[in-house]
């Protein structure tokens, strides 16, 4: 191969790379702003955006309407058992804890005004389970 078909190889590779890189980057948010989050809710949601999004896409767990705390634990129990997500039993608590902050807030953005008024207070998040629990998949059977 001469040196002139090694360089135009190599620069295209480097393309390539740059554009994985801005598109991993740049899918980090997937429209949610961390500034507009409770700061105690801002270190859950990047260990959130930081594990989910090696796998697939933030849109994917948050435009899925799950609401339900303990489909949340099956669901991260189920990712945390996927060899590449990196996320540990810590990760999977405050993962849920996300989780449950955000359908908390999915909620209330559906309720009615009047609803709002008498709401009760949110419950805690789920506990993680074990990776022995069955995945939601199991469950549903």
């Amino acid at each position: 191969m001469s040196s002139s078909a090694v360089w135009k190889r190599a620069r295209a590779l480097g393309v390539i790379a740059v554009v994985a890189f801005v598109g991993c980057v740049t899918n980090r948010s997937e429209g949610l702003d961390a500034s507009k989050m409770p700061e105690s809710v801002r270190p859950d949601y990047e260990v959130f955006a930081q594990r989910c999004s090696k796998c697939h896409s933030l849109a994917r767990p948050l435009q899925s309407g799950i609401e339900d705390d303990a489909f949340w634990a099956l669901y991260v129990a189920r990712m945390r058992r996927q060899p590449s997500s990196g996320i540990s039993m810590e990760d999977t608590t405050v993962i849920l804890r996300f989780l449950h902050y955000f359908s908390e807030e999915q909620k209330r953005a559906k309720a009615k005004p009047s609803e709002l008024l008498v709401a009760p207070a949110p419950a805690p998040a789920p506990a993680p389970l074990d990776a022995s629990a069955p995945d939601a998949a199991e469950v549903a059977q």
